[in-house]
């Protein structure tokens, strides 16, 4: 079972930044296609930023366009999110997950396309 593993999340103050991890300790990311999802309290979960296997191509919800960056180096096998800015609307638990299909459909944000996903990690923006 490949296993995604999250960190860095955590409570905050509005315009804090935080800066989430995904580490791979049974697979290489670098077949993958990544992204960040995350799941308000209460609400569906939705794509955040999605990011090519080579780091050439990114994607961001509007939501989060210029606050959050999605970055990847894969000589460590590890995906990252680093978050500025943040809001109280940005609370929620943030997924890493991973798309290792030869196929591309095109969407970084179809929950489908992830065979793969992490437990999860909270993040908390309050005030």
């Amino acid at each position: 079972l490949v296993q995604l593993v999250e960190s860095g999340g955590g409570s905050i103050q509005s315009g804090g930044s935080l800066r989430l991890s995904c580490a791979a300790p049974n697979y290489s990311i670098s077949r993958s296609r990544m992204a960040w999802f995350r799941m308000p309290p209460g609400e569906e979960r939705e794509g955040v930023a999605g990011i090519d296997n080579i780091g050439l191509s990114t994607k961001y919800a509007d939501s989060v366009k210029g606050r959050f960056t999605i970055s990847r180096d894969n000589a460590e096998n590890t995906l990252y999110l680093q978050m500025v800015d943040l809001k109280p609307e940005d609370t929620a638990m943030y997924y890493c997950a991973a798309d290792p299909r030869s196929y591309y459909d095109g969407s970084y944000f179809r929950e489908s396309n992830y065979l793969y996903w992490g437990q999860g990690t909270q993040v908390t923006v309050s005030s």
